[in-house]
């Protein structure tokens, strides 16, 4: 559209405000149809002088707003011109039929689609439902000419600007609707320029305290900010220099909305956040970006569990680039955002970046999906079914939703992170209970397979209806819906009591063998968790109502000593030798040692038995080796017991799983993620089965820190059994 255009169309507005103005710019400077469109609004306002008051003191700073924004993204002079056009019909100034008409379709197409989206807005405003028409012809005219979008997101940000002198429950209503539809839209589309400052200006309606909050803590200290800033800049400069990689490095802008989201999604407060301080590289071509994040690495330390590669895994709205988190000058956490300046344009422009190349009569692929997804999403919907064609555009343009589609091509939407078992009991109860398997493209995948938006799923079943119980089990990662679990719960609530008790009694003794709690007295399980009796208890193992897991967990740390503090001076009592964190009855000078056969861990009962010239092997009292030992010579068993030191134990854990790529990988960040030092690994492959087992060698502070590495280690793809080795 061009600065000059706007410069030309703002100069006229504000004439037309001035009661004292002789004349308006000539409209023939203005490109395109934009010239008939404001030689139309010229006429009227200079025809209706109380028109002309209204437009100064609403309309036209709009426009002007609206106007400003569709020159950055750049979208041509048919945009503006229904620009104008729609603003006259906003300020009771519509143009004529005739003269409508004499405009070419494409700007009748572009002022249907925002008289769509007015109506939308105030069906949404008043509360009223039934908006639905309004949003049929919005996606219609959106299909037919994507630059609908464009205008519809550029003028409610100018009405967002505008709105700080509104009533406040028109300007709340304002807001709910941007993060209603206008910004999950823009990130749907990938126009971020705008999802930022549409975000940022309705969170400051909507959550005024909070932003104003934010706002002052970043103004605060961006004195300091921008100084730290220019430092690392300088030295980010000199690294890549040296690297011989051309490079623009810039500061990112921060916006309020995402710093508060992410601080609730983190839990973090303001000054825990990495990316309050980031740096931009642009750099040529994608090989250069990784050399730049290498630069940038070598530089500063790594901060572990902040790297992301949008570059090899774009996300929905085809964003890529390379964000990494380091410790920066001054030891202070600095994020980096690498990517190209094709890149950077789909960043900031999203679809309005390709829209010039789509006019000259080439293709986009992005470009195409987006366009596709709105149709995909206006075909989907029953042409009569208006509370669904609601409902579908609101769900499905969030990010915390999945589009998966049938084999008859029907598109079924799901949470995201729900698993292709989820997907089952959505299509029908009786697909979900007869599930044995799942394609997704035609490939066999595990039921817990969490599939992405796009994806072609095909349930294979059986004859038989017959859920499994481990699919109400949080660990193995079956079902993430609330629906879908209590699809199953109802399902085992109606078969046979009996099968209940003993499905639940075989759960709760494959979990205890799981984390080596096999001494434990099932007689008194049910008092301890306030069940009448064993089946009782049982059968709520088997409905889901308590977890193996939760058993497990008390079970042990009741078994665990209690921590004692400053105990009075207690009588002489037969030496008591302290090694480590053990406590040796009787003899004093002996060296200890857990046996590697049962490797105990605190909380177990041990029994200690003396070596000759090794000091005492401490066992689990249950261990079998030790039973052998105690046949063999009885009188060398020595009682020990758990003191209250600190200190880590080794354990093996095996664990089994359908080979896949990354497996391994995969199985060392649980691992990692849990804290838990790897002392060694060892793998083989069942190439027959296609079964991988492992074992691993571990160090861990407590039962609490293995239980929960345990279910990690179940919660990943593939992996089906993963327990300590006793």
């Amino acid at each position: 559209m061009g600065a000059l255009f706007v410069s030309d169309l703002v100069s006229n507005l504000h004439a037309v405000k001035q009661a004292t103005a002789p004349s308006l710019p000539a409209a023939e400077s203005l490109p395109g149809e934009a010239a008939r469109a404001a030689r139309l609004l010229e006429a009227a306002l200079t025809q209706d002088a109380a028109a002309s008051e209204r437009w100064s003191l609403g309309a036209g700073p709009e426009l002007t707003a609206t106007l400003r924004r569709l020159d950055q993204l750049d979208v041509g002079a048919d945009a503006a011109a229904a620009c104008i056009l729609h603003a006259m019909v906003l300020a009771d100034l519509a143009p004529s039929a005739k003269d409508l008409a004499t405009f070419p379709v494409a700007v009748r197409e572009l002022l249907d689609g925002q008289q769509a989206a007015e109506r939308i807005w105030q069906l949404h405003a008043g509360g009223v439902s039934g908006g639905a028409e309004g949003l049929r012809r919005l996606l219609l005219a959106i299909i037919r000419d994507l630059r609908v979008v464009f205008i519809l997101l550029a003028r409610q940000a100018a009405r967002l600007q505008q709105a700080a002198d509104w009533p406040e429950p028109r300007r709340r209503a304002l807001a709910q609707l941007t993060f209603d539809i206008h910004a999950p839209l823009a990130n749907r589309l990938g126009i971020w320029q705008l999802k930022w400052e549409l975000e940022d200006l309705a969170f400051r309606y909507l959550q005024p305290e909070t932003y104003k909050r934010i706002a002052r803590l970043l103004d605060e200290r961006r004195n300091d900010r921008e100084v730290w800033i220019r430092q690392a800049r300088e030295q980010l400069e000199t690294a890549l220099g040296q690297a011989g990689i051309s490079a623009q490095i810039s500061g990112r802008p921060k916006h309020i909305y995402s710093i508060w989201r992410k601080m609730q999604r983190k839990g973090v407060e303001f000054s825990e956040l990495y990316d309050v301080r980031a740096l931009r590289v642009l750099v040529a071509d994608v090989p250069a970006c990784y050399l730049a994040l290498g630069a940038v690495h070598a530089l500063w330390s790594f901060i572990p569990g902040e790297f992301d590669d949008y570059i090899a895994n774009p996300k929905g709205n085809n964003y890529q680039s390379l964000h990494t988190a380091v410790i920066g000058p001054q030891g202070r956490p600095l994020e980096v955002q690498i990517r190209t300046p094709d890149m950077h344009a789909q960043a900031e422009l999203g679809v309005a970046a390709h829209w010039r190349y789509k006019e000259g009569g080439g293709g986009d692929a992005s470009f195409e999906r987006k366009v596709a997804w709105m149709r995909q999403l206006l075909e989907s919907r029953d042409e009569h079914d208006d509370d669904a064609l609601m409902a579908g555009f609101r769900t499905d343009i969030m990010d915390d939703r999945v589009y998966l589609l049938t084999p008859k091509g029907e598109v079924k939407d799901l949470p995201r992170g729900a698993t292709v078992l989820d997907f089952a009991y959505h299509v029908h109860t009786d697909v979900g209970h007869r599930c044995r398997g799942a394609k997704v493209n035609g490939r066999i995948v595990p039921l817990n397979h969490p599939p992405e938006t796009g994806d072609r799923i095909e349930i294979l079943t059986g004859k038989v209806a017959e859920p499994r119980r481990d699919w109400l089990s949080a660990h193995t990662g079956y079902l993430t819906t609330h629906r879908a679990r209590e699809k199953v719960r109802a399902w085992f609530k109606r078969i046979d009591l009996a099968q209940n008790v003993a499905a639940g009694r075989a759960l709760l003794e494959r979990e205890l063998k799981r984390v080596g709690l096999s001494h434990v007295h099932l007689d008194e399980l049910p008092a301890l968790f306030k069940f009448k009796s064993q089946d009782e208890l049982h059968e709520a193992l088997a409905l889901g109502d308590v977890t193996p897991g939760h058993i497990a967990r008390i079970l042990h740390e009741r078994s665990a000593p209690p921590p004692v503090s400053s105990p009075p001076p207690a009588p002489k009592e037969p030496a008591r030798e302290t090694r480590g964190n053990l406590i040796v009855e009787g003899v004093g000078n002996l060296l200890t040692a857990l046996a590697r056969c049962c490797q105990p861990l605190p909380g177990d009962p041990i029994t200690g038995f003396i070596t000759r010239g090794r000091g005492v092997s401490v066992h689990r009292s249950d261990c079998p080796q030790l039973a052998r030992l105690r046949a063999r010579d009885g009188s060398r068993l020595i009682e020990v017991e758990w003191g209250t030191g600190s200190q880590s134990y080794e354990v093996d854990v095996l664990l089994r799983g359908y080979d896949r790529k990354d497996l391994l990988k995969d199985v060392t960040a649980a691992v990692a993620a849990a804290k838990v030092h790897l002392l060694g690994i060892h793998s083989r492959l069942d190439e027959a089965r296609g079964i991988a087992e492992m074992n691993l060698g571990l160090r861990v502070a407590d039962f609490g820190q293995l239980s929960t590495l345990l279910d990690r280690l179940l919660a990943l793809p593939n992996v089906v059994e993963a327990r300590r080795i006793v």
